[in-house]
């Protein structure tokens, strides 16, 4: 299915080094385009970590204008946190609880403002969805295979089961109501 969930950690080559990672931004950003070529309509999830040690200011905007000038869906943002025994809890530059916790509610904002794009972009496309098995205050949620989240009232016959539909509009709640076709 066209749905990718591509773990980043950080849009800061300084960083990246810092945590030992095999690649750098623009090796990601290649991987991104070739995603988005072959798959235009591709939902592209990325994981991020904010607050490693050595982030500066500096490299936090990095990460931030990275992200938000990328071609993706949404983001799952994880504040570092230090774990015993680990290289990272030795290093320099530690940055504090509530910088780490500003950096993290700046980034699940730019991950509604990037899931709400990406949901605006699929309207009017036809999709299959499967639906999920509970009812959640009257309606029944599913995921289309490029997983946009959507919903309609509640009918136990779609209960776990795959139906092409019409993507029609973004709901108060964030979901996008359908049309079954």
């Amino acid at each position: 299915v066209p749905h990718f969930h591509v773990p980043l950690q950080s849009g800061s080559d300084l960083i990246l080094k810092r945590m030992r990672r095999r690649y750098l931004s623009q090796l990601y950003v290649d991987r991104v385009h070739s995603i988005k070529k072959a798959m235009p309509h591709a939902c592209i999830g990325v994981d991020v970590i904010v607050g490693f040690p050595g982030e500066t200011d500096e490299e936090f905007l990095k990460t931030y204008k990275f992200l938000a000038d990328l071609d993706i869906s949404y983001l799952h943002v994880f504040t570092y946190s230090e774990r015993p025994n680990t290289a990272a809890a030795e290093m320099s530059g530690v940055v504090p609880q509530n910088i780490r916790a500003k950096r993290s509610k700046m980034l699940r904002g730019l991950s509604l403002k990037k899931r709400h794009h990406f949901y605006e972009s699929q309207l009017g496309t036809e999709r299959e969805v499967l639906f999920e098995g509970e009812n959640k205050k009257g309606y029944i949620n599913g995921f289309t295979e490029n997983y946009v989240k959507v919903r309609i009232p509640w009918d136990p016959s779609l209960v776990n089961t795959l139906h092409k539909v019409l993507l029609k509009e973004i709901d108060e709640e964030g979901f996008v109501r359908v049309e079954l076709l």
